[in-house]
């Protein structure tokens, strides 16, 4: 498994480049100022840097108690990747709607386009990040 260290860079890393990618293509796809998509962008990674750590720790403790290691598979970085994103979506929804005064529904429909975004995002992330810090053998310290 991964140390506390490993699993900050991987949290603050992904947070930092998603938001470099998502800030300006979400002012230019729903036509919003880039200063009031930025904010709802923080916001959203502040909240998905603190679930990720967690969301990580949990998956990777069950990996290993489930399959006695925490490598994933394509199907299992799949699965990974869409509970994560639900789960962030229904903690985001009612901030995206209530900062940008929109109706749920088009914070619904924003907030499952950066899902989508993110969901891919988080697939490619994980799976580059496992090739350039590779997970350590089962049982071995890291």
């Amino acid at each position: 498994m991964r140390k506390t260290k490993d699993r900050i860079r991987h949290a603050i890393s992904f947070e930092i480049i998603g938001l470099l990618i998502v800030t300006p293509m979400g002012a230019w796809i729903f036509g919003t100022p880039m200063h009031e998509i930025g904010v709802v962008a923080v916001v959203s990674a502040t909240i998905a840097t603190a679930w990720n750590y967690i969301y990580n720790l949990g998956f990777d403790h069950a990996m290993l108690r489930l399959r006695g290691d925490v490598r994933k598979t394509p199907a299992i970085r799949v699965g990974h990747a869409l509970v994560f994103e639900i789960g962030l979506l229904l903690v985001l929804l009612p901030f995206i709607a209530w900062y940008l005064q929109i109706p749920l529904i088009e914070a619904l429909l924003m907030d499952a386009s950066f899902a989508f975004f993110y969901l891919i995002y988080a697939f490619v992330f994980n799976w580059a990040y496992d090739v350039l810090f590779p997970i350590p053998q089962a049982g071995a310290a890291n």
